[in-house]
C-alpha cells in the first residue's frame, strides 16, 4: 500500500515541488503527483510531521484519499505519536473512507509506540474490537500486528490465544509471542516457545539471542548463537553487543574478529557498540585499534563519527576527539555535544565554551545535553558570567526548561564564585530542588564558611533524604572551620541517634585480574 524507499528530500526540494503543485492546481495532474509528495514529506523529516500535516489539511474537496490517510498515520506510528494518529482515524469515518488492513496495521503499531502500558493495551483493545467487527482477523498481517501489540503491552495470554490461530509455519507470529515473554522477564517461557517452534529462521533464532543478550545471560546467548544454522550481521550485532553492555570488552572483541574472519563487514550498530565497550572499559587503546584498523580511509556515518569522538573524548585523548570532529564532513548536534563536553571533562573548559559559540554561530540548535556540557564547562573554568547568560538563553531563546543538573551546574558554578545568595536565589526558585543541588549548595557553603546558609541547605537536605552521612559531615566541617566545636558535637551526636557513620573512603587500582584496594 505504502512504497518503500521514498526519496528523502530537502525541505527546499519540497517546499519547491509543493509550490509547482500549488501554482498549477495542487489536483490538476490527479492525486498521485500529491500522493508522492507526501510520502517524501514523512521520509525526508525523520519522525517531524507537520510539514506532511500541512500538505496533507491543505488537499482541495474531495480531501484525502484512504492511500493518504494510511500514509499519515504510518508517519504518526514511527514518529511515536499515536494520539494523532487515533485522531485522524477519527475523520475517516465522516469522510466516508472505510479502513483497511493496512489502516490497522498502522494503528496498532502506534498503540505500542508512546502510550503508557495501561494506554496501549486499551487502545489497542479497541483496535482490536474494530477489527473483529469488520472481519479483519482472518488478514494475516492484522492478525500479526494484533499478536504484536497485545505482546509489546503485556496481554500474553490474548498473544498467545491469537497464535494458537495462526499457522503454525507463521514465523512472525511465533517471534512476537516470543520476544512478548522475554520483554517480561520469562526468559524460560520463551525459551520453551523457542523450542516448540518447527519453522525458525533466522529472525526467530535473533529474537531469542537478543532476549539472553538483553538480560545479561551472555552463556546461554554464546550457546545459541554457536548453535544457529546460519547468522546475519544483526546476529553478529547482538552478541557483540550483548558483551559490551555487561562490559566485557575481550569477549566483544573475540566474536568481531570470529566476525570478520567468516566474511561480514561490520556496519555502524557493530562499531558503535565495541567503541561503546571501550568508552565503560577504560581502553583508549582498543578504541584506536578498531579506529585504525576498520574506520581509517573510509567515508563514515555521523553514527559512527559521533561514537569516535565520544570514544576519544572520555577517553582522555581530546587531541585526536578534535580531529575525528574537524574532518567530519556531516555533523549534527550529538557531534557537537561529544566535543563540548569532553573539552570540559578534561581541564579544556574555555576551549569547551569556545565550541559552543562556534556551535550556535552555524545555526546547530542546542538541546539540554549542549547546554548541560557548557555549564560545566563554565563552572570548571569560573566563568561565571558566560555560564548566566547561557542558562538565561537556554530558557529564554531555546525554550528549554532547566533540570535539576543544569541547576545543579549553575549552583556549583556560583558557589565556587563565592556567589552563595544568588545561588541559593537559583535553588529558591526551582519547584522541587533535589537533594543533588541542596548538596552542592552546602559544599559551597562549607568552602566559603556560611554558616546560615549552610544550616538552611541541612535542613532541607534532612527534609529530604536524612540518611546521608556526607551531608552531617558538611555541616560539621563549616561549624569545625569557625571553631563552633559545641556546634560539631552537636551534629555529632544527631548522627549516632540516626545510626550513621561516616563512610571510610577508600581506592581501588585494578592490575589485570586482581583488584588491589588501599583505605
Amino acid at each position: 500500500m505504502i512504497r518503500k524507499g521514498s526519496a528523502r528530500l530537502s525541505p527546499r526540494s519540497l517546499n519547491q515541488i509543493h509550490g509547482n503543485l500549488v501554482v498549477s492546481g495542487i489536483t490538476s495532474r490527479g492525486l498521485q503527483p500529491v500522493r508522492d509528495l507526501l510520502l517524501s514529506c514523512i521520509a525526508s523529516f525523520r519522525g517531524g510531521m507537520d510539514y506532511a500535516r500541512k500538505l496533507f489539511d491543505g488537499i482541495p474537496p474531495p480531501g484525502p484519499d484512504l492511500f493518504m490517510h494510511n500514509a499519515m498515520l504510518r508517519g504518526y506510528a514511527h514518529a511515536g505519536a499515536p494520539h494523532a494518529a487515533f485522531a485522524l482515524y477519527s475523520r475517516m469515518e465522516p469522510a466516508g473512507l472505510m479502513p483497511d488492513g493496512f489502516t490497522f496495521c498502522y494503528l496498532l503499531r502506534a498503540c505500542c509506540a508512546h502510550f503508557s502500558m495501561p494506554a496501549c493495551s486499551g487502545a489497542g483493545w479497541q483496535v482490536h474490537a474494530v477489527v473483529a467487527k469488520l472481519g479483519f482477523l482472518e488478514d494475516a498481517f492484522v492478525r500479526n500486528a494484533l499478536i504484536n501489540m497485545h505482546a509489546k503491552c503485556g496481554d500474553l495470554g490474548v498473544a498467545g490465544m491469537l497464535l494458537a490461530e495462526a499457522s503454525e509455519r507463521d514465523i512472525v507470529a511465533w517471534s512476537a509471542v516470543i520476544a512478548g515473554h522475554a520483554a517480561r522477564g520469562n526468559l524460560d517461557v520463551a525459551r520453551q516457545m523457542f523450542d516448540r517452534c518447527r519453522h525458525k529462521d533466522i529472525v526467530c533464532w535473533n529474537v531469542m539471542l537478543g532476549a539472553y543478550a538483553k538480560n545479561g545471560e551472555m552463556e546461554k546467548a554464546r550457546e545459541l548463537f554457536d548453535c544457529a544454522p546460519e547468522k546475519d550481521v544483526v546476529s553478529w550485532n547482538t552478541i557483540i553487543t550483548g558483551y559490551s553492555t555487561q562490559g566485557m570488552l575481550e569477549q566483544a572483541l573475540e566474536v568481531f574478529d570470529e566476525m570478520r574472519g567468516a566474511g561480514w563487514m561490520p556496519d555502524d550498530a557493530t562499531i558503535v557498540s565495541l567503541l561503546s565497550c571501550c568508552v565503560n572499559a577504560g581502553s583508549l587503546d582498543a578504541g584506536r585499534m578498531i579506529h585504525s584498523l576498520h574506520l581509517e580511509g573510509r567515508r563514515i556515518s555521523i553514527l559512527t563519527g559521533n561514537a569516535l569522538v565520544s570514544m576519544y573524548a572520555k577517553c582522555g585523548d581530546v587531541n585526536t576527539a578534535m580531529e575525528v570532529f574537524s574532518w567530519m564532513k556531516e555533523k549534527d548536534v550529538w557531534t557537537w555535544n561529544s566535543i563540548i563536553g569532553g573539552l570540559a571533562l578534561h581541564g579544556q573548559a574555555e576551549k569547551s565554551v569556545q565550541v559552543f559559540s562556534k556551535m550556535l554561530e552555524e545555526k546547530i540548535h542546542p538541546n539540554e545535553i549542549s547546554f548541560l556540557c557548557v555549564l560545566v564547562a563554565c563552572s570548571h573554568a569560573g566563568l561565571v558570567e558566560e555560564g548566566q547568560r547561557y542558562f538565561s538563553l537556554m530558557k529564554e531563546r531555546y525554550g528549554i526548561e532547566p533540570n535539576a543538573k543544569h541547576c545543579s551546574c549553575i549552583v556549583d558554578m556560583l558557589g565556587r564564585a563565592g556567589l552563595l545568595d544568588e545561588a541559593f536565589a537559583i535553588v529558591s526558585s526551582m519547584r522541587q530542588p533535589s537533594a543533588v543541588v541542596w548538596r552542592t549548595l552546602l559544599g559551597a557553603c562549607r568552602t566559603h564558611g556560611d554558616l546560615a546558609l549552610g544550616k538552611i541547605a541541612q535542613e532541607r537536605l534532612l527534609s529530604i533524604k536524612g540518611d546521608a552521612s556526607g551531608d552531617y559531615v558538611l555541616l560539621s566541617g563549616i561549624y569545625s572551620s569557625y571553631g563552633e566545636w559545641s556546634r560539631v558535637e552537636t551534629v555529632r551526636r544527631s548522627m549516632d541517634k540516626r545510626g550513621l557513620r561516616k563512610v571510610v573512603g577508600c581506592a581501588q587500582i585494578g592490575h589485570k585480574n586482581t583488584d588491589l584496594s588501599t583505605r
